[in-house]
């Protein structure tokens, strides 16, 4: 049975911090391709399209073979297809069901047990890694004052998750097996559903002017200490006229075009990388091969690292927002906290419930 809203309340740190967590492990962990396609081909993963039996991988070497590079890269470029294009079915989705059943879904398809399967694996890891991110940026709403600040942790977590397959590396290279990995992997997962089953309710979280946090007897917080006046809110906004405007359309734009950068930047990494080293050569020699592995490994997991950046400036980014928006509520109530009118006609006060 799903949790009520009042009890994900009281609930809503462990929440959030679990979400952190969440994300970083389990929901852009595409982002860290690099590192998972040189443990893919060291695993021997589609070695079998290899036409050249000397670029095979033999004695750990990883070697080189365009077509298990092609087939690897089209499992990549379909999973990062899924992590921002499934954005908007579950978005209607989540309006209709409420976070918890996509969480769960997205819970089940983020770990790598099908990791035989390796092309649909990386596809139903993108989709569930955006499942997971998009249900936790509806938690934020549970905190009032400090909302921007939490929903920038979720974001620069998101981002972050690009330095979880750098680690797996870095643990796959001391000689720990990919099975035994993937399989850890996938019961860390497990507790992902269980959290999700145990603390996320059915419906979804409401907005922070919700009539359910400011009203006398709210069923978040319980109770109010005193009666409070609630200012009728304002008709909504038609949605086409939303999605038609121009800064939304910017943003669109914008947005899409950076994540088509750093995509591209991902999947082409190492053969930049590997061109740099050998020259195009396509019978490079051993010791080049060695080079160009090694120079391949070391600079995807400085790229994975350098996205925990992320963790550090997106609280900043955050701080800052949640800073104005309540200097800005601070100068609006004391502009307009009574207004008063003629007698016979109706007073509003800003008054809300703390």
């Amino acid at each position: 049975m799903a949790p009520s809203l009042a009890l994900a309340y009281r609930r809503r740190w462990w929440m959030a911090v679990t979400a952190i967590f969440e994300n970083l492990f389990f929901s852009a962990v595409l982002l860290g391709w690099g590192s998972l396609l040189i443990m893919l081909k060291s695993e021997g993963f589609y070695s079998h399209l290899c036409t050249d039996q000397e670029n095979k991988d033999v004695h750990g070497s990883i070697g080189l073979c365009i077509e298990q590079e092609e087939v690897l890269n089209l499992g990549f470029t379909i999973g990062s297809f899924l992590l921002s294009a499934a954005t908007m079915p579950l978005g209607l989705l989540m309006d209709r069901f409420g976070p918890r059943p996509v969480r769960l879904v997205g819970s089940f398809f983020s770990s790598s047990v099908f990791s035989i399967l390796i092309f649909l694996a990386v596809c139903l890891n993108g989709f569930g890694g955006i499942c997971l991110t998009f249900t936790s940026l509806t938690l934020p709403n549970m905190f009032g004052n400090i909302r921007s600040t939490i929903l920038s942790l979720m974001i620069g977590s998101y981002a972050s998750s690009a330095v979880t397959f750098p680690g797996v590396k870095l643990i796959y290279d001391l000689g720990a097996s990919f099975r035994v990995i993937m399989w850890v992997w996938t019961g860390l997962a497990c507790m992902v559903i269980l959290n999700c089953l145990l603390n996320w309710p059915g419906e979804s979280f409401p907005a922070p002017e919700d009539i359910r946090y400011t009203s006398p007897a709210s069923s978040l917080t319980g109770s109010c200490s005193h009666p409070c006046l609630i200012c009728p809110s304002p008709a909504s906004v038609p949605l086409c006229r939303s999605v038609c405007s121009p800064i939304f359309l910017w943003s669109v734009v914008t947005m899409a075009i950076t994540q088509l950068r750093v995509i591209f930047f991902m999947g082409a990494m190492n053969k930049m990388l590997e061109f740099l080293v050998i020259h195009g050569d396509p019978h490079p020699s051993e010791e080049l091969q060695r080079e160009a592995e090694e120079q391949v490994g070391f600079y995807s997991s400085v790229f994975g690292t350098m996205q925990l950046l992320c963790l550090v400036t997106c609280p900043l980014i955050g701080y800052i927002m949640d800073w104005r928006m309540k200097e800005c509520e601070e100068e609006t109530a004391v502009d307009g906290e009574l207004t008063w009118v003629s007698p016979g006609r109706s007073t509003w006060g800003s008054w809300s419930c703390p």
